[in-house]
């Protein structure tokens, strides 16, 4: 079956992919770039937690709580009208099924297209006074992100194939390790921020066999893809 939404916008810097998947990927994962190539996995699939993560038997971050939803996973949101400017985030997606935009404007062609992303877990996305438009389709309810986030995690553990987690909310910074990866299909991604862009990336890579990642307490994000499960080791 294959994903919902526009092809994502993408980039490569050596053989890191520095972008999303393409919405109209294969089963593996692969897509379309921005210039019509076919790219690396480096999706920003997600599974983070909001204020009230708990964690398993392993010390692993996972979803509990769910928050009043700011607005619903499908649909077009007119930017100042619909919903305000801030930080959104949406949880316990599945599949890649869940695809979200954010456009300058609705003439829907792919120049309007300012970032966008196929979601298995969660995402945060940062939507700007700027942006005109924010599409969702096939997502689960977006919640509001208050400014600041909450106190810092004690997790010591993600889930692999988790996605996004907000660090200090969700995991403490730290050096993880990740390993039986195979086929260069681990995506690791570290942000100053969740709008999507090239500029938000701070550090990425595709790794086949054992991961190895020191998450700054100064990171926003960290973003994994189709890893083994992340291990705090030091």
């Amino acid at each position: 079956m294959g994903m919902k939404g526009k092809v994502a916008l993408g980039a490569v810097v050596g053989i890191v992919v520095i972008g999303v998947v393409s919405a109209n990927a294969d089963g593996n994962g692969n897509g379309a770039d921005g210039t019509g190539n076919t790219a690396d996995k480096g999706s920003s699939t997600s599974a983070a937690q909001q204020p009230g993560t708990k964690k398993d038997s392993g010390g692993k971050a996972e979803a509990s709580e769910k928050k009043k939803a700011a607005f619903e996973g499908d649909g077009e949101f007119r930017v100042g009208s619909d919903i305000k400017p801030g930080t959104y985030r949406t949880a316990g997606n599945s599949d890649g099924m869940c695809y979200w935009e954010r456009a300058k404007d609705a003439s829907g062609e792919m120049d309007s297209i300012l970032a966008n992303d196929n979601v298995t877990g969660t995402s945060y996305v940062t939507v700007k006074a700027t942006d005109k438009l924010f599409k969702s389709t096939g997502c689960k309810d977006w919640e509001a992100v208050a400014a600041g986030g909450s106190k810092r995690s004690s997790a010591t553990g993600m889930d692999g194939d988790g996605g996004m987690f907000a660090v200090g909310p969700d995991v403490a910074p730290g050096t993880y390790r990740s390993t039986g990866n195979a086929d260069a299909s681990c995506y690791w991604e570290r942000t100053k921020d969740a709008d999507h862009g090239i500029d938000s990336i701070i550090a990425n890579n595709n790794v086949t066999g054992t991961a190895v990642v020191t998450i700054s307490a100064k990171d926003a994000y960290f973003k994994t893809s189709g890893c083994g499960d992340w291990k705090k080791t030091g």
